[in-house]
């Protein structure tokens, strides 16, 4: 039986004593991710800085697991007001996955009222 292996990569890192995402086998399941800029550690204010950094920690995460986007199979993300959330996501969404006929599935829910972050998300991949 594989081993579950926890996955880290420069840029990002949670408080509580817990992986960034963890992988057995060929799964790998990330915990919450969010908006934090990988080069700078610092959280933008803008929303759509946010949304920008998420899928740049989305495919730094995926890698270093030994993967790409192309094995992501599901992305949960949660925003302020997933009206708005949702077209914040179609554009980065449509770069990061261009291909029609091979997205991952995609679910937007909403984030707490006092929650400081404008976009979070976890996600599933399938790597190989």
């Amino acid at each position: 039986m594989a081993k579950r292996k926890s996955i880290n990569w420069p840029g990002f890192k949670h408080e509580n004593p817990i992986p960034n995402a963890s992988r057995i086998g060929n799964i790998l399941m990330s915990s919450i991710i969010s908006g934090r800029d990988p080069d700078t550690h610092t959280m933008p204010p803008e929303a759509e800085a946010q949304v920008a950094n998420i899928f740049k920690q989305i495919r730094l995460c995926v890698e270093a697991a030994g993967g790409t986007v192309e094995d992501v199979i599901k992305i949960n993300f949660w925003v302020k007001d997933p009206a708005v959330g949702r077209k914040m996501l179609n554009g980065p969404w449509t770069e990061m996955f261009p291909d029609t006929a091979s997205r991952p599935a995609r679910h937007t829910l909403a984030l707490g009222a006092n929650n400081p972050n404008h976009v979070t998300c976890d996600f599933m991949a399938v790597i190989g």
